[in-house]
C-alpha cells in the first residue's frame, strides 16, 4: 500500500506497510476484523507463506477461504468448517430420506389405486389346494383378508430420526413412552 494508510495487517502488527506488502490487496485498512481473525487462527507468518505459494490470480479466493475457516474455527474450535460441512451433509441426508419416504408413499398410493381400479373378475376358478374349490365370487372373509394382504404387500412403514412413523394412511408421532399420538 505504501506511505499513507497501512493495510489492516500492518496496522495490527504495528509495522510500516511496504509497497509490495502481500497483505495490502486482501486486507484493507477499513476492514481490520478480517485480518485480526485470520491472524488469531493462522498467524501472520503462516498466512504470508500461504499467499506466497498461491498464484496471484487465486490469492483473493485463498484469502476468502482463510477468512471463512478462521470464522468457523472461532465459532467451533474443535471442528471448524468441517463441523458446518458435516451438519449440512447430515441435513441433506435427512432430506433425501424424507424424499424417499414421500416417494414410497406416493408409489403405495398409486399401487393401491391401480389395484382398486382393476375390476374383480367373477367366477374365476380358485385353485383347490389353496382354497378348497369355489370361485373368486365365493371367497370367504379369510380369503378376502389374504387378498388384502397381497394388495398391500408393498406397503411399508418408515421411521425417521424424529420418531415420526409414516405410512400411507396416517402420520403418527411416537411419544417417549411408546404410545402413538396422532
Amino acid at each position: 500500500m505504501g506511505g499513507n494508510s497501512p493495510c489492516a495487517s500492518c496496522k495490527l502488527l504495528r509495522r510500516r506497510c511496504a509497497k509490495d506488502c502481500i497483505f495490502a490487496p486482501y486486507f484493507p485498512s477499513d476492514d481490520p476484523h478480517k485480518f485480526a481473525i485470520v491472524h488469531k487462527v493462522f498467524g501472520a507468518s503462516n498466512v504470508s507463506k500461504m499467499l506466497h505459494e498461491v498464484p496471484v490470480q487465486q490469492r483473493a479466493d485463498a484469502v476468502s477461504s482463510l477468512v471463512y475457516e478462521a470464522n468457523a474455527r472461532v465459532r467451533d474450535p474443535v471442528y471448524g468448517c468441517v463441523g458446518a460441512i458435516s451438519f449440512l451433509q447430515n441435513q441433506v441426508s435427512e432430506l433425501q430420506m424424507q424424499l424417499a419416504v414421500a416417494q414410497a408413499e406416493i408409489l403405495c398410493i398409486q399401487m393401491q389405486q391401480r389395484v382398486d381400479d382393476v375390476p374383480m373378475v367373477q367366477q374365476l376358478p380358485v385353485p383347490t389346494a389353496a382354497h378348497g374349490g369355489g370361485t373368486v365370487g365365493q371367497l370367504s372373509e379369510e380369503d378376502d383378508d389374504k387378498q388384502c394382504l397381497l394388495r398391500n404387500h408393498h406397503h411399508h412403514q418408515f421411521i425417521n430420526s424424529s420418531n415420526v412413523v409414516h405410512d400411507q394412511y396416517s402420520l403418527k408421532r411416537e411419544t417417549n413412552f411408546g404410545d402413538m399420538v396422532s
